[in-house]
């Protein structure tokens, strides 16, 4: 035992500077490490991932988690565990923009029975006339020689009116309309220009 102590200390003395220059290292270390600050605390919320278009149910693809101050998160902002599949953004939104409840038609925004249907008017100064809560009768104007047009439905409610994008032409407006009047709006936008007028309030 006596033979160790002696190699261990002729060892020591040997590499003096060597373990002097480790514990001066370990002192700044662990000096700096008790003033540095703790890490911010953050709270993570849901953001659009890329610029999104009203009147579309954003996909995973579309949404990323962000990370804010707790002293900036905005009121009614979404988790990252929220549910959109049901959910319809009423106006457009910018990529990294943090996600709230009022950028959405809720669910119960969209009677029983109907669906949220975004359809885009050719002409913006049409929609501009519109406010959410109208009603509207759908006309589909022929796109050949044939002057006349055909009504589609009538009195369907206008839920929203997103924020024109500058990546398209005319104006989307959010209809509430029952399943089969979406489907025939589909079809016949394919080959006819969608107007609407305004109809007296029926609440």
């Amino acid at each position: 035992m006596t033979n160790f102590w002696h190699d261990l200390i002729r060892a020591a003395r040997w590499h003096r500077r060597l373990l002097a220059g480790l514990c001066a290292a370990a002192a700044v270390y662990f000096g700096l490490a008790s003033f540095s600050p703790p890490a911010a605390a953050s709270t993570a919320v849901l953001a659009a991932a890329r610029d999104l278009p009203g009147g579309v149910t954003p996909s995973a693809d579309d949404l990323r988690v962000l990370r804010l101050p707790p002293a900036t998160v905005p009121s009614g902002v979404l988790r990252p565990d929220t549910d959109l599949s049901d959910r319809i953004l009423a106006t457009a939104v910018r990529a990294g923009e943090p996600l709230t409840d009022a950028r959405f038609l809720t669910p119960p925004a969209i009677p029983p029975g109907l669906v949220a249907y975004p359809l885009r008017l050719d002409d913006p100064d049409i929609a501009a006339l519109l406010r959410p809560g109208d009603h509207v009768d759908l006309y589909a104007a022929s796109a050949t020689a044939d002057p006349s047009a055909a009504r589609l439905a009538t009195a369907v409610r206008v839920l929203a009116l997103p924020a024109p994008s500058r990546s398209s032409g005319g104006a989307l407006v959010v209809l509430a309309t029952s399943p089969s009047t979406a489907a025939r709006l589909a079809q016949s936008t394919t080959n006819s220009r969608i107007t609407v007028a305004l109809t007296r309030d029926t609440s």
